[in-house]
């Protein structure tokens, strides 16, 4: 569940709280209150239910349940939040009206009363924005599912797709005449990518020391048909047992170095490095214009598949000279 208020929820709120202050405006008009309660009690109680409402909606919520599930923790600290605020919101109400605090009897019923106060208070605001975050989430979700289906079915169709395979059938032509040994070698790294493709075709993630492997086949591809146009190197500054990435997300990210960036005078430089559990990519940019210029879809695939996988977000950074790109390594044993 997004826990950010957005637009459309502070439109709701302001319409619940308007039309709440209209309401006790009439009351207070009736029971002939004096214009200092007007002034003070309508945005003190206003503030004090927002508060609220952002304390169950950014904190308790998305900290004790939606993630750790701690029921009871999360009922404790709720009654004490809203007993707290609401005797707040009646000591502020007591002042206002010229009572002091000795016409209080008990503590206990001044809390209990803080208590029905706040529930009053917020209970159907609340109510509100909690469904109707419920049901954007169902629905972002659902979205995000279906897309996920039709990035599987765009990464399966690259995987075969009848130019890479054409490519490198002309690499291999060119190669078995001038190089027996390497046209032996390409074909074996050839059988290996594909071989690897089919095996985690039903895969979300992989372990990261495959997905290198796979890295390793697809980079000596490329510098077999390139040549020098296109530099790699690979740094490993932690382990990386036990580490996975969405399947694919190395190819996907080379691929782009090679579609985007036409080498002119100098090579293009890729470096991979693997650092506090970030996998980044960064490469130099070429002064040629390519005639697909957007970077966009295979990193927005990428996007959408860590949004079902991880909390953790891909990072981008496109200046003059360099295209970085870092996406999060995900841990599945904590």
């Amino acid at each position: 569940m997004n826990t950010k208020l957005n637009k459309s929820d502070w439109i709701i709120l302001s319409i619940i709280f308007g039309v709440t202050v209209l309401l006790n405006g009439v009351d207070y008009y009736r029971e002939g209150n004096e214009l200092i309660e007007y002034l003070i009690d309508f945005p003190s109680t206003t503030i004090i239910s927002i508060i609220i409402i952002l304390a169950f909606i950014q904190i308790l919520v998305p900290k004790l349940l939606t993630k750790k599930k701690q029921y009871l923790k999360f009922f404790i600290i709720a009654v004490l939040l809203l007993t707290v605020f609401g005797t707040l919101d009646k000591l502020i109400g007591r002042f206002t009206a010229g009572k002091d605090l000795s016409g209080i009897k008990s503590i206990w019923l001044l809390l209990q009363s803080g208590l029905y106060n706040a529930t009053d208070m917020v209970g159907f605001p609340l109510g509100i924005l909690l469904m109707k975050k419920f049901y954007e989430g169902q629905s972002q979700f659902l979205e995000m599912e279906k897309q996920q289906k039709e990035n599987e079915l765009k990464l399966l169709r690259s995987q075969i797709d009848p130019h890479f395979l054409f490519n490198n059938l002309n690499t291999l032509d060119s190669l078995i005449d001038s190089d027996t040994e390497k046209a032996k070698e390409y074909i074996n790294r050839l059988s290996l990518i594909y071989r690897y493709l089919i095996k985690t075709k039903d895969s979300e993630v992989m372990e990261l020391v495959e997905e290198l492997q796979l890295a390793e086949n697809y980079i000596f591809l490329i510098q077999t048909r390139f040549g020098n146009d296109y530099v790699f190197e690979i740094e490993k500054n932690e382990s990386i047992d036990d580490k996975y990435i969405p399947t694919g997300a190395l190819q996907t990210l080379l691929e782009n170095v090679v579609k985007h960036n036409k080498p002119d005078t100098s090579s293009i430089k890729t470096k991979i490095i693997i650092k506090k559990n970030r996998l980044k990519i960064i490469n130099s940019k070429s002064t040629l214009k390519s005639k697909k210029e957007s970077f966009g879809t295979g990193l927005q695939n990428l996007k959408t598949r860590y949004q079902l996988l991880s909390d953790q977000e891909i990072s981008i950074i496109n200046t003059e000279d360099e295209f970085k790109v870092s996406i999060p390594i995900i841990n599945l044993i904590e």
